[in-house]
């Protein structure tokens, strides 16, 4: 398969601090690409740099073929890479509406951000019914539901998800989930960040583990799920 990100020796810093360090890692198109590691790894410093939300001290990041190292974030999004951050950061003063016509701001097509608002909806049914109410007002597990619709409605060829069931109930976490595995049935190519390590090497074909900011372990999902290290360390077993 082709790869579609790469991250070549990637390196970020926060001041003297170096959060990731000489990070390679490989997406191919079509993917479900897991990232575990403790809390403070550099997981998702490492999506910030993808996204060019941080600027990497060094290394490479190449996207498609084309390097996208220094990007803005603009440039970033319209080459078809959407970040969907932890904590949502959705606007929750505005209506669930205008979140989503927010995530289709880099797009001119306005009957096309028609269409695919009219496309979330059918994906996140609820989404629909509360429409017009303020993103706020929202349970958490809707916040997050408009936080990924959101981010499809630039419509990336890589979605960067970064802990999807924080702070959710586990009924709500199945249903997130289900949606994350329906999104890549249909095509989309997902690197996550997951909290829950079992969850996500359940959901992905491939496991990169950062350890204080580098890649420790990477192999296919299915076997690191049963490597001992990895139960020991991130499983809990």
């Amino acid at each position: 398969m082709m790869a579609l990100l790469e991250l070549d020796n990637l390196s970020v810093g926060y001041g003297a601090i170096r959060a990731v360090r000489e990070v390679s890692l490989c997406v191919a198109e079509g993917e479900i690409v897991t990232l575990i590691g403790a809390n403070g790894a550099g997981k998702s410093t490492t999506l910030k740099a993808v996204s060019r939300l941080m600027r990497p001290s060094a290394g490479r990041i190449f996207f498609a073929g084309k390097e996208l190292t220094r990007s803005t974030p603009d440039e970033v999004v319209r080459a078809g890479i959407a970040h969907c951050p932890e904590g949502r950061q959705i606007l929750v003063r505005q209506s669930v509406r205008d979140n989503l016509e927010l995530g289709g701001y880099v797009r001119r097509d306005r009957a096309g951000v028609a269409d695919d608002i009219r496309r979330m909806f059918r994906l996140f049914p609820r989404l629909e019914e509360r429409s017009r109410q303020p993103a706020g007002t929202l349970s958490g597990g809707e916040q997050q539901m408009l936080a990924i619709a959101r981010s499809l409605m630039s419509r990336p060829r890589l979605l960067l998800l970064d802990e999807p069931s924080l702070g959710l109930a586990p009924l709500i976490v199945r249903e997130i989930f289900a949606i994350i595995r329906e999104l890549n049935r249909e095509g989309m190519t997902i690197l996550l960040v997951e909290q829950n390590a079992r969850l996500a090497m359940q959901h992905s074909r491939r496991t990169y583990v950062l350890d204080a900011g580098q890649v420790t372990i990477s192999g296919p999902s299915a076997e690191l799920i049963d490597d001992q290290r990895v139960r020991q360390a991130y499983l809990g077993e």
